[in-house]
């Protein structure tokens, strides 16, 4: 009994045939030969959030494609784009000034209802596709710029133009005209001359003309919706004569499109025979251990680069690599700045109101995955109300955590705003990128697997795939592979915070 209770350095086993142990002794130890030292079958895991963006866009955002180089179409509706800028303004039907972003005075005979004044008037944004500029982007469209003229334009509109009492001063009122003739400008055509009568005057002495700052160069930022508002001249509705006719119209072309490419994923696992039919202790075939862990590796690559990635394809050996995240908003969409030591819950309302405005980005589906200092950020905002100030039922705070949530097995925090709830999912693939919110539409991306002629190149695992100069080894080699792309839409829907 003496050596059934003997404890020794470990569980010792033989070094050789002989039945030598290790420390050179060749007495076996009952004790470690029988005793379990309760170890059991129990073995604790490390359990990690892994992919949570690539989850969300393979179950609710999967569209395959039957060509790994796919194309598709966006559609941007025009009945809210319809407004001008005041470039130059004159008596009558003509027209002078140079249309530089400066206030210019009103002549005394075209401020009062029933006179007649003449306005040239331009756009900021694209009339083939209704494309527009994006918050945090350099300026692609600027007024008189390409294909920026005002189509929408016909006799019997009427326009709310703005007005101000100084020579760059603000707003103060706002004339009504109604458009009698609409011409090309002479020296511009992506300028519009309109002639109008005068259905509200003012006492105000200056047209407010011109654009911002952000507007004037294609090098400047964009701001924001909120930023050239006080600008825009927007349609008003119309007005006919009794017993008139039915009144010109106009069409829109709001169809753009683009593309996207399909990527390939490739992960492999070889054993030897020999090993795969070894028992091992805790779990006994390590084959099926490894292939579990290969499969989340797989899974991990593939978040990976549909965060980071880039489009492109290399013509010198026909690799194709699908667009990320990441580099699509980075380049195309919303961008924000946030830095946590400075930035208050008011800067952050802020950017939300530009960013879900509806008559920017009207459709809010949006996710946003944040790096870990900005999610405890959040949930420190929303939280400091309710834990530190409530002083009676019936105080609000802008920002609350309203819910907590488990879909498709993510965890999403709810959080309450002025602008609707926002659900935010912690991504730990962003702590290492200076990214720090990532808010996608998910009703503008789409995960598309390559599926044609019978076949599916989504997520597969192809068992014995040895080559044949190595088809005699005594091993089995498999591999897990997808071929996917990831299709982006309309990156005003989508926003950074960096």
């Amino acid at each position: 009994m003496a050596d059934l209770f003997q404890l020794e350095s470990g569980i010792t086993e033989p070094a050789s045939p002989s039945g030598l142990f290790t420390d050179g002794s060749s007495n076996y130890s009952t004790g470690d030969l029988r005793r379990k030292y309760d170890f059991g079958s129990r073995v604790s895991e490390l359990a990690i959030a892994q992919d949570p963006f690539f989850r969300f866009v393979s179950k609710v955002s999967k569209r395959p494609t039957d060509d790994p180089e796919f194309k598709f179409t966006e559609r941007r509706p025009s009945f809210h784009k319809r407004y001008v800028y005041v470039a130059a303004h004159g008596d009558g039907s003509t027209v002078s000034g140079a249309g530089t972003a400066t206030t210019t005075d009103i002549n005394g005979s075209d401020d009062a209802q029933g006179d007649t004044v003449s306005l040239k008037v331009g756009c900021d944004y694209s009339n083939l596709g209704n494309r527009s500029n994006i918050v945090g982007q350099t300026t692609d469209y600027i007024v008189g710029g390409s294909n920026t003229a005002p189509q929408f334009l016909v006799p019997g509109l009427m326009l709310k133009v703005p007005v101000s009492d100084s020579s760059g001063g603000s707003i103060k009122d706002y004339m009504v005209v109604r458009v009698n003739a609409v011409d090309d400008n002479s020296a511009d055509s992506d300028y519009k001359d309109i002639d109008c009568t005068v259905i509200r005057g003012t006492t105000a002495g200056y047209f407010y003309m011109g654009v911002p700052s952000t507007m004037d160069s294609t090098s400047d930022t964009v701001d924001g919706e909120v930023d050239r508002e006080p600008y825009r001249c927007y349609i008003v509705g119309s007005s006919h004569e009794q017993g008139s006719g039915y009144p010109e119209t106009w069409k829109d072309q709001p169809f753009s499109t683009s593309e996207g490419r399909t990527q390939i994923w490739k992960t492999s696992m070889a054993m030897d025979n020999t090993t795969r039919a070894t028992v091992l202790k805790y779990e006994p075939n390590e084959w099926a251990r490894i292939w579990r862990e290969k499969l989340i590796e797989h899974k991990w690559d593939i978040e990976q680069s549909l965060l980071f990635g880039t489009q492109y394809k290399d013509s010198s050996n026909g690799q194709w690599y699908t667009q990320g995240a990441a580099d699509f908003v980075l380049n195309y969409g919303n961008l924000f700045d946030l830095t946590i030591a400075s930035k208050t819950q008011d800067d952050f309302l802020d950017d939300m109101s530009n960013f879900l405005d509806p008559r920017y980005n009207n459709a809010n589906a949006s996710l946003f995955f944040v790096s870990t200092a900005v999610y405890n950020w959040l949930h420190k905002l929303s939280g400091y109300f309710s834990n530190n100030l409530e002083v009676s039922p019936n105080f609000r705070a802008d920002m609350s955590l309203t819910a907590k949530k488990k879909v498709f097995g993510v965890d999403i925090a709810v959080i309450s705003t002025p602008y609707g709830d926002m659900n935010v999912v912690r991504n730990v693939h962003l702590d290492n990128s200076h990214i720090k919110i990532l808010a996608c539409n998910m009703k503008y991306c789409k995960y598309r697997p390559l599926v044609g002629n019978g076949l599916n190149r989504d997520t597969a695992i192809y068992v014995g795939v040895q080559t044949l100069e190595n088809s005699g080894i005594d091993r089995r080699v498999d591999l897990i592979q997808t071929e996917a792309g990831m299709e982006w839409q309309m990156p005003e829907a989508h926003a950074i915070w960096k």
